[in-house]
């Protein structure tokens, strides 16, 4: 058993991740400011956590959370391109100042590992797919510039200080817990409630755009593995995903068989900082921690289909 903290432990991914910690018989501590993490998202195990309300950017709630901590999994981040796009500093103060706070906080309190929830949008429209670890960086948008700067941090810390750190990019993750009603949601929740209520979906572009989908199981996964991998790991950074690629069209085409239904799509003009293509090579994270993806994207899209009737009320 150890003890862990999660930050950002009320959000989407990092409730997940806190969850299985829980489940496994380790001490679970979750940092969160509740900015875009939701307290329902950590009801069905509440009473297996402690709970520290606050920014990653406040030394005394970081402090308070972090200490005798053994691994952090740094979930904590503003999500979403648009928003960084539409609001740069919020993005940076949250996705560099909070994530060198931590690192910093968590060399000092003796941690032993951070696990960093790094973003494929790192690699932006660089050539070459599928998408290496390898390959020079191109972000396109300030949430990605942001994710990279974290590992980037993460690997100084490494090397100067010993603190062990793995990097974890993911690609387009999606499952229970992500909110439709976000004015920033992500793309799966969107087209799901949408179809469901016999709406058109808006697709922002042609459609063709494609994305490496990855169901939340295959990430908390990712996240176990990297926490006990070898120091091999440490300093690295792995992309984690399913190793697939799938359009946007291709995609609701999937939605709307799945619920028998033939819902056309709206289609609006692209997205300022949205990547063209995106299909990840996972070889490094199979080597290296042991990953394989548990669930593919056509069974967690039938599992994401299920959970959003399940809210609907329809069976």
């Amino acid at each position: 058993m150890s003890t862990c903290l999660v930050t950002g432990g009320a959000g989407f991914i990092g409730s997940h991740v806190a969850e299985a910690l829980a489940k496994r018989g380790d001490e679970v501590r979750v940092l969160d400011d509740f900015s875009t993490g939701r307290r329902e998202n950590l009801a069905g195990f509440a009473d297996r956590i402690t709970l520290v309300e606050g920014d990653l950017n406040d030394p005394d709630a970081l402090g308070r959370a972090i200490a005798g901590a053994e691994i952090v999994f740094h979930v904590a981040a503003l999500p979403s391109v648009p928003r960084s796009v539409a609001d740069p500093i919020g993005s940076n103060r949250a996705c560099v100042d909070g994530t060198v706070a931590l690192l910093w906080a968590a060399h000092r309190a003796g941690v032993r590992r951070v696990v960093y929830s790094a973003s494929s949008s790192a690699y932006g429209d660089a050539p070459g797919f599928p998408r290496v670890e390898t390959q020079r960086p191109e972000p396109l948008s300030p949430y990605a510039v942001g994710k990279l700067a974290g590992e980037y941090y993460c690997r100084a810390f490494w090397e100067c200080y010993g603190l062990e750190t793995v990097s974890l990019r993911y690609f387009n993750v999606f499952g229970p817990r992500q909110d439709p009603k976000s004015q920033y949601a992500a793309a799966i929740p969107l087209f799901i409630t949408a179809i469901l209520e016999d709406r058109s979906p808006t697709v922002f572009g042609d459609g063709e755009q494609s994305r490496d989908f990855t169901y939340i199981d295959n990430v908390v996964q990712g996240n176990l593995l990297a926490a006990g991998a070898p120091k091999e790991a440490c300093g690295k950074v792995f992309n984690v995903a399913c190793g697939k690629s799938v359009t946007v069209n291709q995609t609701i085409a999937a939605i709307n068989e799945i619920l028998g239904k033939d819902i056309p799509s709206e289609f609006a003009p692209p997205r300022p900082g949205d990547v063209r293509r995106s299909n990840a090579d996972i070889s490094l994270a199979r080597e290296l921690l042991g990953f394989e993806p548990s669930v593919s994207f056509e069974d967690g899209l039938s599992r994401m289909v299920a959970y959003f009737k399940g809210l609907a009320g329809q069976s």
